[in-house]
């Protein structure tokens, strides 16, 4: 929701081939601990996540590089999708992602997630 005088700073998307990014955590097994905290590797009942849903917490990731213009030197834990109660996911930031954020006037992001047919994809967009 966009609060008066709010202003959308940038937007990113991406989207993600869940096969692909499949074969790419079985081949490299290390991948998804370099890539997602432990909080994004498991459902809030503890058990693992889903490949089509970390697919979508990767092009969330990547969304949010795009939306700050692909700097480099961001973290890949400094970017945490979270859900709330109701299982809506939402952003955390921090470290590398929340000084590239504040550097571009970045206050708020929104977040949209989706895997469906062997895609997944994420909208991001930021807000000053």
């Amino acid at each position: 929701m966009c609060h008066s005088g709010c202003v959308i700073v940038a937007v990113g998307i991406d989207v993600v081939l869940v096969e692909r990014f499949s074969r790419a955590v079985e081949r490299t097994p290390l991948l998804s601990e370099r890539l997602f905290t432990q909080a994004e590797r498991v459902t809030d009942n503890g058990n693992p996540r889903s490949h089509e849903s970390l697919a979508a917490r990767f092009a969330a990731k990547e969304a949010v590089a795009k939306a700050l213009g692909a700097p480099g030197g961001l973290h890949w834990h400094d970017c945490e999708v979270v859900a709330d109660p109701d299982g809506r996911p939402w952003l955390t930031v921090a470290g590398t992602v929340a000084a590239a954020a504040a550097e571009r006037g970045v206050e708020r992001w929104h977040l949209s997630l989706s895997h469906d047919g062997g895609i997944a994809s994420a909208i991001v967009v930021a807000e000053r």
